[in-house]
């Protein structure tokens, strides 16, 4: 036995040990956060055991002098729930054991910790995700590894039940403690730079009352029978000693380890890397609001459906004719494929499907997911308001089409099998409404993005979840409405927003559509305070409010039964009855506009940008002397540069009207500002007259300057500061890039003849 790395944590949130085990509980279910080598990891089976009693095992065998100082003994108990250093000698049973206070002390800390242990072992959130597939070991086998395992333990395994149980030297391994056995499969990412591409499969055994999670390799026998492997055995260890927590790394035999770079690092990876993200995971008091990654899937058929696409699509970053990052968005688009493509093709197992979903992409932007997904077999097509470049590049098999959906009962799709939302902005929350209308059998797949309601903006409601948090609440909440069952998946693609949420089943039978119906149009009307009004009636009283409940939304059910109940006639109402029929399902909504404006200050007036700047520039002028600094040329010269203000004193300056035209724009003055490049300095919040002494000369690449001459850069723009600045230019005429005056202003493009 070695210790591989031992590291001290300082644990002012008192967070340890309970922060140990979630620590512990990443490395487990998630271990390609630590090893970016991996794909992931897949819990088959769990179970409850015990070790063989210490009658059974003989005398225990030395593990090496240093486990009786490194571990903490069994059975010992910190308060929170956690290992501990071992207990006094003295009286173990009756009530002599607590006639003292720190004996008490220790027999309840001891109490607390058996308890968290159950907690672990029956806490239902710890049960993993059991996929499906021929190669999957059921419960039952882990029985009878854990049973054949044990038997090994008994009959002269002694060295490695002390490395489990961390007994030192001379003493017997304790009896029948109830340990948490976990049996997993570790899945490595396949690639041409990894050989190793079959999955690994190990038990995992966490000792809560000990504080040790030990990591017990598989392997196949002659005879084809899995068994635990010898070798590569290790154990992460949480200790206590002289008020200080530890966590240790240890490896059962170091000499017996072969490290394939992968599944199995060096020891000195374990002993430095994980062990450094182990102990910082211990005391981070975070807990995410979202689920682990590829929950809904089965993270092998991902991994390896992804591996095939990003092979096959990859040379799209190469002809890539949009201006967004070619990196990002292929294969962004190409890990949503192949995790549509994953889930289709399980829920055509699960219903006994032969023919391929159908789907419809609503907002499809570049269209790259819906070429993917109809390349690969699924018949479908794309709607987006706006066409895009890269669309003539598809070919005919990918259907694009340029129109705006506004939610009606004539953009339905009665005959598509899903319905795709893939940042879908003003469309993201009718999605669901739109799939619940179309058919019964029409499932959903949204990737929600920026915050939209079902007219407008998303109102924030809660304060206590983030903004994201709460918007995905709101979309569960329209989903649950509509009668689907709703699940949350987190998806592995290179943006921050990447919960998905499906609806791939109803919650009521066909047979209750009519009454269901009614309840999601009550719903959609309630987000705007306007309910329906039943036909042959005038217009109705308005809905008695609401309380909002934990969530922070409306409920939908409790909306529709309050309308119901006050409404004379309500029950009646219908979708499309009254003015409603053929038009919008909630007047005010306005699909995104063909084309697409720019917002970033420059298609502004040319003569209100000149105000502005020179207003400002006049703001900074007034408030600083002027100072004397030395031109390139040596030459001494007088010249104001001004003073600095901060970005909110400059926009009070600003009259309303002002104000308001450049909160149109996204980031306003500052982007305003920002874009006077020639006059401006805008930095830290703090707005500067820019002085072109003080700037550096760019350096200009060897192959640039050789295609194009640096004269050709220059004086295609009036110099600002030559008209408007009291003092004139602070550079020559033959140092400045800007044109001092009309004579010297040429044509962009147009080389100066050099005599």
């Amino acid at each position: 036995m070695a210790e591989v790395g031992r590291a001290a944590i300082n644990d002012p949130g008192a967070l340890l040990p309970r922060g140990f085990w979630a620590a512990v509980e990443v490395w487990l279910e998630r271990p390609q956060v630590a090893n970016k080598r991996l794909c992931g990891a897949r819990l088959e089976a769990r179970r409850s055991a015990a070790l063989p009693s210490a009658e059974a095992c003989g005398p225990g065998t030395s593990a090496g002098p240093e486990l009786k100082e490194q571990g903490p003994g069994p059975g010992q108990g910190f308060p929170g729930g956690g290992p501990g250093p071992r207990l006094p000698s003295g009286p173990k049973q009756g009530t002599a054991c607590c006639e003292s206070e720190e004996a008490q002390r220790q027999c309840q800390q001891e109490e607390a910790q058996r308890e968290a242990a159950s907690a672990l072992l029956r806490d239902p959130g710890h049960s993993g995700h059991a996929e499906g597939g021929e190669d999957d070991l059921p419960t039952a086998d882990l029985d009878s590894l854990w049973d054949d395992f044990s038997r090994s333990l008994a009959h002269g395994n002694s060295k490695l039940l002390a490395f489990l149980t961390c007994s030192g030297a001379g003493s017997q391994p304790e009896a029948q403690r109830e340990l948490d056995v976990v049996l997993r499969t570790v899945i490595p990412k396949t690639s041409p730079h990894c050989p190793i591409t079959a999955p690994r499969r190990e038990i995992v055994v966490q000792d809560v009352l000990n504080g040790t999670v030990t990591f017990l390799p598989l392997e196949e026998d002659d005879e084809g029978n899995l068994k635990v492997k010898m070798s590569n055995v290790y154990q992460i260890q949480l200790s206590h000693s002289k008020g200080e927590w530890f966590i240790s790394v240890l490896i059962f035999c170091p000499e017996r380890w072969h490290s394939d770079g992968i599944v199995y690092p060096k020891p000195t990876w374990l002993g430095e890397q994980l062990l450094a993200k182990l102990a910082r995971w211990c005391v981070q008091n975070r807990k995410s609001g979202f689920k682990s990654t590829l929950s809904l899937v089965s993270i092998m058929k991902y991994s390896k459906a992804y591996r095939e696409l990003k092979e096959k699509y990859k040379e799209m970053v190469k002809v890539w004719p949009e201006v967004t990052d070619p990196d990002k968005f292929v294969y962004e688009d190409v890990a949503i494929a192949a995790y549509l493509l994953i889930l289709w093709e399980e829920e055509r197992a699960e219903r006994g499907l032969t023919a391929r979903q159908s789907f419809v992409d609503l907002g499809c932007g570049n269209g790259l997911l819906v070429h993917i997904l109809s390349s690969e077999g699924h018949p479908g097509r794309g709607i987006d308001v706006r066409k895009r470049k890269i669309w003539d590049m598809y070919g005919p098999h990918t259907r694009l089409e340029e129109d705006a959906i506004t939610p009606n009962d004539k953009t339905l799709f009665p005959d598509v099998d899903w319905l795709i939302g893939n940042h879908s902005d003003e469309l993201t929350p009718w999605i669901p409404v739109i799939a619940a209308r179309s058919a019964y059998n029409c499932c959903f797949f949204v990737l929600p993005c920026c915050f939209f309601d079902f007219v407008g903006k998303y109102p924030r409601r809660q304060s206590k979840k983030t903004q994201y948090r709460e918007y995905l609440d709101f979309i569960k909440e329209v989903g649950s409405t509509c009668g689907f069952h709703v699940e949350e998946d987190c998806l592995r693609i290179p943006s921050t927003k990447r919960v998905c949420l499906v609806g791939k089943s109803r919650t009521y039978p066909p047979s209750r559509e009519a009454s269901v119906d009614e309840r999601r149009t009550q719903y959609i009307h309630s987000r705007r305070g306007c309910p329906v009004s039943p036909p042959g009636r005038g217009l109705s009283p308005s809905p008695p409010q609401v309380a909002f409940g934990s969530s922070g939304h409306c409920d939908g059910h409790q909306v529709l039964d309050t309308w119901v109940r006050c409404v004379p006639g309500a029950q009646a109402a219908k979708r499309g009855s009254g003015p409603q029929a053929g038009g919008p399902w909630l007047p005010g909504f306005h699909p995104r506009e063909k084309a697409e404006r720019v917002r970033n200050c420059a298609a502004l007036p040319r003569d209100f940008i000149d105000q502005v700047v020179l207003q400002v520039a006049n703001l900074l002028l007034g408030g600083k002397q002027s100072n004397p600094r030395s031109s390139r040329n040596g030459s001494v010269k007088t010249w104001n540069g001004g003073e600095s203000l901060p970005l909110a004193e400059v926009a009070s300056a600003l009259d309303a009207e002002t104000l308001r035209r450049l909160k149109r724009e996204c980031g306003g003055l500052q982007t305003l500002l920002r874009n006077s490049h020639q006059v401006f300095r805008v930095v830290n919040g703090r707005v500067h007259i820019r002085d072109w002494r003080e700037e550096t000369p760019r350096k200009t690449k060897p192959l640039e300057a050789k295609r194009r001459p640096l004269s050709e850069a220059r004086k295609t723009r009036l110099c600002w500061f030559f008209t408007h600045h009291p003092d004139g230019c602070a550079l020559s005429a033959d140092c400045c890039p800007f044109a001092h005056g009309p004579a010297e202003l040429r044509l962009s493009g147009t080389p100066r003849k050099i005599p």
